[in-house]
């Protein structure tokens, strides 16, 4: 075929070859109008709508009425039950047979009583393959039933996506129709998509982006979308650039089928276990058509439910997974938030999720899998290691605001120095299509070239679920060794990983967290959340350890094994990386409180059985608390002698904690360690060491000092509270309902209480609270909160100087900046940490302890506790209503060690227990345990479990 040149116009031979494949323009006359052929209607539709998610063998039984294609259905959440008849036409014979479905929910098709595929057009998965090539024998006419959640991708927010739930959005099906495909049709867009593409991203200047645009136009010239004969000419074109080789040092990319699904988010628990079936069984049908194909799957929970909700697909995935095609990563139970959960949490993640995978798979993960996540703390390579990982990937800090992290392939070391190669998709994103976009961005954002020469593209819908598509993987198989572009092959993590430790010794090292700028407001976003977690870390931290001296008292004690692995799933479900930052919807919360009512009323009971047990034997820990022969044992968990008041005790002490009135109104409280002044409204105008003649407060401020806050992030509502939200500091809280009043004159317990306004709708109610003999002043608070985008924060300005503050994490401590010289600094103006944060000089300290709070920020000499964030999305009553929580102020000389803030914060944490016996019983104090330096913290005491536990047996 003779044809004359053209001029060399990059813009209209680009634009030409755009057209020709266009899904808007010219579609009567280019390739992509011809994708679909001769398309018939389905001989029938009818449908059942369920309010619950229900079993397929319920759904067949539901009463089903006819439906039309357009009409709608609902409300949100509902379940809309499908069964559909067809006949295939006969004319159709040898050819490719879809049922094209497109709707604006989640679909799944059903057959023979099993999933067979998911279909969601936000997905791009509209057609299900009724034949690949249709023959006589194969059958003609078949019912299906598809199961479709009224809610999208993405949930249903009501004007964006992370808006609240619509509750009353309406549904449709738009499309249901038989089509034949033209799988000659779809290479030929692949290969022109693949084409206009390298001509875009490798630009004007490259010579190989030329040729793909000189490649691409004559494709056009030879191939005639009207006459099917002209598309093997077009294709070889393409196949002759394609098959041009790379050189050796090209970088190679990993490509592995990904499908990260949140476990709760912008949709309910219930609705992710859908979410994961849907996925799956997709990527099985892939896998079937496709056998190099390969997937990555994290999270055993959400394993464990399709293993118990469809035991035929989850039959499936582990075949697959013995071919090697389905890859179980991560370890954990599910990918959890990076901060938040404490050091025990984080291990009980480790075990439950290892123990699930050795079971189901055979196998232990060598990876672990948190693409997600908000932060990721400075103890996890520690726990990683002790989990027999030592390989870790992530994603999320490219989402940095401020500075950009350095490197994407490195060994991240620990607090102990304990070391784990680390990678980054340099690609910036867990869930790419297989475009050359992210092949050429994996290249050009790598950080670490000349080090490292292999890179992880994960491909595949993601968040909402979906995963990968055929049209990625045909995307992929183009290029896998195109000049120009990187090497790109199908792989798993081990080998990804196993070719980065064969090239690691030029890799650098970051030591300490990683440390994400942005999600900051995480840290306080839904405080019931937090409070759940807090209390429920502590109770079952009690029930093991009563539970573990009951069974060494009395052999004949039944440890609560099955309750307890049930209770802690429970609770490390709650720790998935949307739900404890609290950024999810309302019903997810409400679902995540429920969760925690069940830990503490399970929990409270498996408590007190141990505890009678204990008593039963005549021995008791209860650390300095006598009992009379009547009434409750006093359990105390905590290594260590303690002497805080408890409600059954009465009695005076050597050093009783006075009140003296003042004329002014202010309350002075001294209890021989201490001497406090509170004001009418609360604040501390002094708060005095006595043995050290050391003032607390700094010169002209007071302590105590509740402060408002604007808060209003630029888009991520329940996430980020930005740094100009430090600008908008408003009127401190000073308003008084109510004065100052005594509720305690002395004795063992001095306390005064005071209410103040917030707002017209907002209050706070306080007691401050100092014990005999206690370190520390402590205010137990009670706020009415019903604000929007505000931010409610307590300061103490204090007299001390330091250009870093100590925060606790997990099973240990770690110091940021105080100070905001560098924009790495600046960075950190709100941070996290757990019971306790410090800030020392030589000699003398001051530390903030809590029992529920995450959020700090130390700025040269104002600590600042963080209290109640007002969010509107995803959940727009977030955080309404009333809250209860405790803080203190522990002012100390020498270092936070020696002074023992850290049991100090333990003993805020975990309360002393009351244990119910029967009068008569022998309860003489009896200690179990003793530790021979304050410097080590006996964290957990239960009875042996280990990789190889029972759950795997």
């Amino acid at each position: 075929m003779y044809h004359q040149p053209v001029l060399k116009n990059r813009r209209t031979l680009l634009e030409r070859a755009e057209k020709f494949i266009s899904d808007t323009y010219f579609t009567d006359c280019n390739l992509r109008g011809r994708l679909y052929g001769d398309t018939c209607p389905v001989e029938s539709i009818s449908y059942s709508m369920s309010q619950k998610r229900i079993p397929f063998l319920e759904a067949v039984k539901l009463n089903y009425e006819p439906y039309e294609v357009g009409d709608t259905f609902g409300p949100t959440w509902w379940t809309c039950w499908f069964k559909v008849s067809l006949r295939i036409p006969d004319s159709w014979r040898g050819k490719q047979v879809h049922l094209r479905w497109e709707s604006d929910g989640e679909a799944m098709v059903w057959m023979g009583q099993q999933p067979v595929q998911g279909l969601t057009k936000e997905g791009e998965k509209i057609c299900y393959i009724l034949s690949e090539c249709l023959k006589d024998s194969e059958p003609h006419s078949m019912t299906l039933y598809i199961e479709l959640a009224c809610n999208g991708l993405f949930g249903a927010g009501q004007g964006s996506m992370i808006a609240a739930p619509d509750p009353d959005r309406k549904y449709s099906v738009q499309k249901a129709e038989l089509v034949v495909f033209n799988q000659e049709v779809r290479e030929l867009l692949t290969d022109f998509e693949m084409l206009v593409d390298i001509v875009k991203l490798l630009g004007e200047g490259n010579q190989r982006g030329y040729q793909a645009l000189f490649t691409a136009n004559e494709m056009v010239n030879v191939c005639e979308p009207t006459n099917p004969s002209s598309f093997p000419a077009a294709r070889s074109l393409a196949l002759r650039f394609f098959s041009q080789r790379n050189g050796d040092s090209q970088h190679t990319v990993h490509a592995m089928g990904h499908c990260h699904i949140d476990s709760a988010w912008l949709w309910p628990y219930e609705e992710t276990i859908r979410k994961c079936a849907r996925s799956w069984v997709t990527v099985i049908r892939l896998m079937e058509k496709n056998s190099h194909m390969v997937f990555t799957c994290s999270q055993a929970q959400q394993l464990e439910w399709v293993r118990g909700w469809y035991p035929g697909l989850f039959s499936q995935i582990q075949d697959h997974a013995k071919k090697g095609q389905f890859i179980p990563v991560g370890g954990t139970w599910v990918e959890m938030d990076g901060n938040l959960p404490s050091g025990e949490s984080m291990v009980r993640q480790f075990l439950e999720g290892q123990c699930f995978f050795k079971k189901e798979f055979g196998n232990y993960c060598r990876e672990f899998w948190l693409p997600d996540t908000f932060g990721y703390s400075a103890q996890l390579p520690q726990i990683m290691q002790g989990s027999g990982i030592t390989r870790f990937l992530t994603q999320k800090l490219s989402w940095n605001l401020v500075n950009t992290f350095p490197h994407n392939t490195f060994f991240w070391e620990g607090l102990d120095g304990s070391q784990v190669l680390t990678h980054f998709p340099p690609g910036n994103s867990y869930e790419m299509k297989g475009k050359v976009e992210d092949l050429v961005n994996t290249v050009k954002n790598n950080k670490d070239k000349g080090r490292a020469n292999h890179s992880a593209a994960l491909f595949g819908f993601g968040d909402g679920g979906g995963g990968p598509t055929q049209l990625m993987l045909d995307r992929l198989d183009r290029v896998q060794d195109t000049d120009g572009l990187p090497r790109v092959q199908m792989s798993s993590p081990d080998r990804l990983f196993s070719l980065l430790e064969a090239e690691s010794s030029l890799l650098c090292t970051w030591t300490g967290e990683l440390f994400l700028e942005l999600h900051n407001g995480t840290y306080t976003t839904q405080a019931q959340i937090k409070l759940g977690n807090r209390q429920c870390e502590a109770l079952l931290h009690d029930v093991e350890v009563a539970s573990s001296l009951a069974l060494c008292q009395d052999n004949t004690f039944q440890y609560p094994s099955t309750q307890l692995h049930n209770l802690w799933r429970l609770l490390l479900l709650n720790q998935f990386h949307d739900v404890i930052p609290g950024s999810c919807i309302e019903m997810v919360v409400e679902d995540a409180l429920q969760y925690y009512q069940e830990i503490r009323s399970v929990g409270t009971r498996l408590l007190q059985v141990a505890g009678e047990a204990l008593v039963a034997k005549g021995q008791t820990e209860v650390r300095g608390q006598r009992s009379e022969d009547k009434g409750p044992v006093v359990l105390n968990t905590l290594p260590w002698e303690r002497t805080e008041v408890v409600p059954l005790t009465d009695g005076t002490t050597d050093q009783p904690c006075g009140l003296l009135l003042q004329v002014d109104g202010s309350v002075l409280m001294e209890n021989g360690i201490l001497r406090a002044v509170v004001n009418k409204d609360g604040c501390l105008a002094s708060l005095y060491m006595v043995k050290t003649n050391r003032e607390v407060i700094y010169d002209g401020w007071q302590g105590n000092q509740f402060v408002l806050f604007d808060d209003v992030p630029l888009y991520w509502d329940a996430w980020d509270t930005m740094d100009y939200h430090l600008q908008t500091r408003l009127k401190p809280v000073r308003e008084v309902v109510r004065p100052i009043q005594v509720l305690s004159l002395g004795g063992l317990r001095g306390s005064v209480t005071f209410t103040l306004q917030i707002s017209e709708k907002s209050t706070i109610t306080q007691e401050i609270i100092l014990d005999a003999m206690c370190p520390y002043i402590k205010f137990k608070t009670q706020v009415e909160w019903f604000e929007s985008h505000k931010f409610l924060k307590v300061e103490f300005p204090v007299r001390v100087r330091s250009p870093e503050a100590t925060y606790e994490i997990q099973f240990g401590h770690l110091q940021r900046p105080t100070h905001r010289n560098t924009s790495w600094d600046w960075a950190r103006f709100e941070v996290w940490g757990h019971k306790w944060a410090d800030l020392s000089e030589h000699g003398f300290g001051v530390s903030l302890l809590n029992d529920c709070k995450y959020g700090y920020s130390i700025h040269r000499n104002v600590m600042t506790l963080s209290l109640l964030r007002a969010t509107k999305a995803p959940d727009a009553n977030a955080d309404m209503g009333s809250h209860q929580f405790t803080y203190a102020i522990m002012p100390h000389k020498g270092t936070f060690q020696e002074a023992g803030v850290i049991q100090c914060a333990y003993n805020l944490n975990y309360p002393l227990r009351l244990i119910d016996h029967a009068p008569g019983s022998n309860t003489a104090v009896w200690s179990a345990f003793s530790v021979s330096t304050a410097a080590v913290i006996l964290e957990t005491i239960k009875q042996v479990e280990t990789l190889n536990c029972w759950v795997c047996s």
